[in-house]
């Protein structure tokens, strides 16, 4: 992958953003585009069967892969240091010949280079940036920035039987070729009942609370909220939603869609109920419909979600049902 000659005096320079509140939808994918894989996060020592097997996904839909030029580096934690995960990352966003910008794994380490991108050239070329989990804190950036994003896989989540998440990579390729990703979730005997719709934003819950404060943050205001989180105490999600819910973040929220809390740690003390009623609990000053049950997040069933995207929710005990809005 050729470098960007700019690149290094826009990482340098810091340009200060143009924050805009209107949500562009990048165009969506069709054969022949291009898709470029980036590792802006921690390390993939020893995965690079997994690249190889994301390049061969995008060429069986017709697309063109390129591969970031310090996607296989190690610096310590990091796939590569600060500069090169975040060369590899201008790089791509300035050039208008990439459509989609597939985050490789997450981990730990996008929040380190959020402050060095630049988006003068993604503005003028939008595309899609796609993955989960540490991912969320670019996501949130590209949200502030004014453009939809996309919630979903990333290249070290593919297996080697496809079947195995025949759902994620199914929803995966209809967000990116514009298909629609409306979802019915089983019912939930925690669900809180109600109608409403906004645009959806989050994603994991970690990350969320990482970013307040910051120009990062997103604002919640008349929006749905999409949380998921992994390998955390329970007390670690209560005193999250707390700090959040002091910080205003939920006061004038719309609703709540809750994704997978996956690997629960077991603290010595027992917290003594589920983590769904942990959240109910949390947020009981608040009349949002609130469901649960969405399979997104860190399982293998993982669907695509249009982050930025207008939702109308729907939730009963029984199910609950998400419509993206175009």
């Amino acid at each position: 992958m050729v470098v960007n000659t700019n690149v290094r005096a826009q990482i340098e320079t810091n340009k200060p953003m143009d924050m805009t509140s209107k949500l562009i939808q990048p165009p969506y994918l069709k054969a022949g585009d291009t898709v470029a894989i980036v590792a802006p996060s921690g390390i993939l020592k020893s995965r690079e069967g997994e690249v190889q097997q994301a390049v061969k996904l995008l060429q069986s839909w017709g697309l063109n892969a390129i591969v970031g030029d310090h996607v296989f580096s190690q610096s310590n934690h990091f796939a590569g240091d600060d500069y090169e995960r975040c060369v590899d990352l201008q790089s791509v966003m300035d050039n208008p010949t990439v459509s989609a910008i597939w985050c490789a794994r997450g981990g730990y380490g996008t929040v380190r280079i959020l402050d060095k991108l630049d988006y003068t050239e993604f503005k003028k070329n939008p595309k899609w940036v796609i993955g989960y989990s540490d991912i969320t804190a670019l996501h949130n950036q590209v949200h502030n920035e004014g453009f939809q994003s996309l919630h979903a896989l990333m290249c070290v989540s593919l297996t080697k039987d496809l079947n195995d998440i025949k759902e994620t990579v199914a929803t995966f390729k209809s967000a990116l070729f514009g298909e629609p990703t409306d979802y019915t979730l089983k019912g939930s005997k925690y669900n809180r009942v109600g109608e409403t719709s906004g645009e959806l934003v989050g994603g994991n819950l970690t990350m969320l609370h990482t970013m307040l404060g910051s120009k990062e943050s997103i604002d919640t205001s008349g929006k749905i909220l999409f949380i998921e989180e992994i390998g955390e105490y329970k007390y670690h999600i209560d005193r999250m939603l707390q700090s959040m819910k002091r910080a205003g973040y939920f006061d004038h929220l719309n609703g709540l869609v809750v994704g997978d809390m996956s690997k629960m740690r077991k603290n010595t003390t027992l917290w003594g109920a589920s983590v769904e009623q942990l959240i109910l609990d949390a947020l009981e000053d608040y009349d949002f419909p609130i469901t649960f049950n969405m399979p997104a997040g860190h399982e293998k069933d993982n669907r695509a979600l249009v982050l930025g995207r207008t939702l109308d929710l729907k939730v009963g005990k029984a199910q609950t049902t998400l419509k993206f809005s175009e």
